[in-house]
């Protein structure tokens, strides 16, 4: 972005009454000028309540301290999707919109489901399955890395951001891998609107699913025979998700495929963004490649992947001296608690050897901590070594495009140019 229109977003986000600001718009995401805006409100009104959405009335917690608070009560603030679940637009889980379809998951349910749910999954993450994946994912690092071309711009977002977490779902679901970029489609698809430039309605985007739906249910009969280590067959053979609705097996697939490839992909772009933009940082990290250890959760924090997560509040509590009615819709937005100055020392800023690198909320914290961070840090360390190993810089030719959403802050395109050694 140059100095005027970072000037002008600026002066755009201070001269809005405050009662007038919208921070659910996507478009600020796209012209990443959503910083702009969180800065105001958490200098001027931490807790925002923002009276006409798109998405109708809520709330806006931005600071570090009050999305913890509200993050780790899940007693008074619900992710139940019947509520409206986890994300901003009730209609991406269940809605009154023609062609919308309901499909809960654990991460749209409190305890005790959510826990019995989300244990039937967590051995794919266990330390003794990560030592496992460890070779496979480094083989397939080396093989994309090296396929790439030197000294000519391509653009990084398909040719390895998607490529390298496509191949890591397929390899967690045991899911065909010549036909691996189905779950990319699914994963896009899952968390876009109309108009998005993913889908053009909602009809088109319930037929997609319900494609995605057909082809887990035959993979599901098969793991039922014959199980392996896999997702399918974990949520098939554990007494907790074995009996589960379609839609609820449905949900629970898209929430992994979604929580296995829009956080580590865009993680994944956002690292080569964060070093061609910190030429001193680089020098450091090629200087001291020990550094990649607090490198790789300082991207995650910079990046921030998922821009928001959403509660519904099911009793009145009050957060940072304001009354949250019963009811009222909640979003802790993680892109602004990662930027308080309250809480991370220079917050905008991309430094690789931070005191306490995995003090950021990338993740989310409470009973719905991400279950794949050990795994998506691992991807991300191999993947630098690897980059380390064969170029000298990973050079970003032209500003990225950036996806359109609220919610998954992510790239769209990104045109490099490698140079080796």
């Amino acid at each position: 972005m140059t100095a005027l229109a970072t000037a002008l977003s600026a002066a755009e986000a201070d001269s809005l009454p405050l009662d007038r600001i919208d921070v659910s718009r996507a478009e600020l995401f796209e012209r990443n000028i959503e910083g702009d805006y969180f800065r105001r409100l958490r200098r001027e009104d931490p807790v925002h309540y923002c009276a006409e959405s798109a998405y109708g009335p809520y709330w806006s917690i931005t600071r570090y301290k009050d999305i913890m608070a509200v993050d780790t009560n899940h007693q008074v603030f619900s992710s139940e999707a019947s509520l409206g679940g986890i994300i901003i637009e009730d209609g991406i889980q269940k809605s009154s919109n023609e062609g919308s379809i309901d499909l809960p998951n654990f991460i749209a349910m409190d305890p005790p489901r959510h826990d019995e749910q989300r244990k039937a999954v967590s051995p794919i993450v266990a330390p003794a399955n990560l030592a496992k994946l460890e070779g496979v994912i480094r083989e397939r690092i080396c093989r994309t890395l090296d396929g790439l071309p030197v000294g000519e711009t391509f653009d990084w977002v398909p040719a390895v951001s998607i490529e390298l977490t496509t191949q890591m779902l397929a390899t967690l679901f045991d899911f065909p891998f010549e036909e691996r970029s189905k779950l990319t489609r699914w994963s896009d698809v899952a968390t876009a609107e109309p108009g998005s430039g993913i889908v053009d309605s909602w009809e088109q985007r319930t037929s997609e699913l319900m494609e995605c739906a057909a082809t887990f249910q035959c993979l599901w009969n098969e793991r039922m025979k014959n199980p392996g280590m896999d997702l399918v067959s974990m949520l098939a053979h554990s007494p907790a998700t074995r009996d589960m609705t379609p839609q609820n097996y449905l949900g629970n697939v898209l929430l992994l495929i979604v929580g296995g490839n829009d956080t580590t992909r865009n993680s994944m772009s956002g690292g080569v963004l964060a070093l061609d933009r910190n030429p001193k940082e680089r020098e450091k990290l090629y200087a001291n490649p020990a550094l990649i250890d607090s490198m790789v959760p300082e991207i995650i924090r910079w990046q921030t992947p998922l821009s928001h997560m959403r509660r519904t509040a099911i009793a009145d509590a009050e957060v940072g001296g304001k009354t949250i009615r019963k009811g009222d819709k909640v979003v802790m937005w993680y892109i602004s608690g990662n930027r308080d100055e309250t809480a991370i020392d220079r917050p905008d800023d991309f430094i690789i050897d931070r005191e306490r690198p995995r003090q950021h909320l990338s993740f989310g914290f409470g009973v719905h901590r991400c279950v794949g961070n050990r795994l998506a840090e691992m991807q991300l360390k191999i993947l630098w070594e690897e980059i380390m190993k064969r170029f000298s810089r990973v050079e970003v030719m032209d500003e990225p495009v950036r996806v359109r959403s609220n919610f998954v802050r992510g790239y769209a395109s990104m045109p490099v140019k490698l140079h080796a050694h």
